[in-house]
């Protein structure tokens, strides 16, 4: 056989081009090879979501990106100035509908603080439940989804059979699943019954097991680990600067929650820590929802077994719909049912602004009233739009790779980025 070397040809190596990072904003260098323009999104899968990033590529690795977003085209804040403030919470379902109930106290405690509702501390306890558990499946969705954007399917399955039970619950207390609309101003439409109860007991006996055995998966797994420590880290004071608040926040360092700072909803009773990262990177953020889901399922225990007594809705009957029953067998609760639906009872001047702690961080609703039975205007902060805006800066200089499980640890939510 001829010698393999006698019949291999002359090969020209041309030096390789440096690779350069550049900040958010800069000039870019010159290059004499080609780059690469990739649009991910609005419908890539790995996007999780109805919006586009422009990125700029260097064969693999990311020299600029430009957010896009406003496929949607909702509208929710002026549609919500032509809506009686009652058929505001299904709009509000459509923002983060991975915690939707979240969503809809946050805005029926907005309301309460300009109309002065004092809400029973059942119904406040009922609502933390709701919230709690709704935290916990918003924080499964996205570790799960991490998991699968990192290669691993399994622990995907594992959580969304517990998100499926927690949608169980859900639907024994309001009726329905992912777009709630739970609850009413001034409290909430039904009170916690036996069959919520049993589910919700059963939730918090076998949720556990299956926790764990998800961390057993992913919190030390090599692989899992090298593709998310040092990947996408942001500083606290970069954070701060962008205007990050929930999980991601505390993933960088700071200790911030409204829950503890600013508490709502009787959250004052219970005892619950704040988890919070060191390093701001993916890995960070996906150990401190996991942590949070851990405290989520202490605060609902404490709350299923300090339950107090009483009323599950407020002793205001020109705001809270009447239970159906009464309206059919109650000339008051017909009259009062007519004038809420009809809106003939108009709201009281005001100007305020109530933030809860939505599962990616702070949620708030600025609401102005002049006196009418639709807001006069209404502002949502949404957690995703304010904290998307780094996402250019997280992934310069990383791989497209990187890119994807970036975006999946921040949670970007495509309903919040579209108002």
């Amino acid at each position: 056989m001829p010698d393999t070397k006698d019949i291999q040809p002359d090969l020209q190596i041309a030096p390789v081009q440096p690779k350069v990072q550049v900040e958010v904003g800069q000039a870019l260098p010159q290059y004499d090879n080609e780059l690469t323009t990739l649009n991910l999104g609005p419908t890539h899968p790995a996007t999780h979501g109805v919006f586009q990033n422009i990125l700029q590529m260097d064969g693999e690795k990311i020299i600029s990106g430009v957010p896009t977003i406003g496929y949607i085209h909702r509208a929710f804040e002026k549609i919500a100035e032509h809506r009686p403030f009652y058929q505001i919470t299904p709009l509000t379902d459509r923002l983060n509908y991975c915690s939707s109930p979240i969503n809809n106290m946050g805005w029926h405690m907005t309301v309460e603080k300009l109309l002065g509702i004092e809400v029973p501390k059942r119904a406040q306890y009922i609502r933390v439940i709701a919230m709690e558990l709704a935290r916990i499946a918003d924080h499964l969705i996205c570790n799960g989804i991490l998991g699968v954007d990192t290669g691993a399917f399994t622990g995907f399955l594992y959580l969304f059979q517990e998100r499926e039970k927690i949608y169980d619950i859900y639907e024994e207390i309001c009726g329905s699943r992912l777009t709630t609309n739970m609850g009413r101003i001034g409290g909430m439409e039904r009170d916690f019954n036996e069959r919520a109860e049993a589910k919700l007991r059963k939730f918090l006996q076998d949720f556990p097991a299956v926790m764990k055995e998800f961390e057993g998966l992913f919190n030390r797994n090599r692989i899992f680990m090298d593709r998310t420590v040092d990947v996408g880290p942001i500083t606290a004071e970069r954070a701060i600067n962008y205007g990050f608040t929930g999980p991601n926040l505390r993933a960088a360092g700071v200790d911030y929650d409204i829950r503890v700072m600013n508490p709502y909803s009787s959250y004052e009773d219970f005892d619950f820590e704040i988890p919070v990262g060191h390093n701001g990177d993916t890995y960070d953020r996906f150990m401190v929802r996991n942590d949070e889901i851990w405290q989520s399922y202490r605060i609902i225990e404490q709350a299923l077994a300090k339950m107090p007594k009483g009323p599950f809705f407020a002793d205001a009957p020109e705001y809270y719909l009447p239970p159906k029953k009464e309206v059919y067998r109650s000339m008051e609760a017909l009259i009062y049912h007519f004038k809420i639906i009809m809106g003939e009872i108009d709201a009281p001047v005001g100007e305020v602004y109530h933030p809860v702690e939505g599962g990616n961080g702070e949620l708030g609703f600025y609401l102005i009233s002049d006196g009418g039975r639709t807001p006069y205007r209404l502002h949502f902060r949404r957690p995703c739009f304010i904290y998307y805006q780094a996402f250019p800066e997280m992934v310069v200089g990383t791989t497209l790779s990187d890119a994807i499980v970036i975006m999946s640890s921040l949670n970007v939510i495509a309903g919040e980025l579209d108002a």
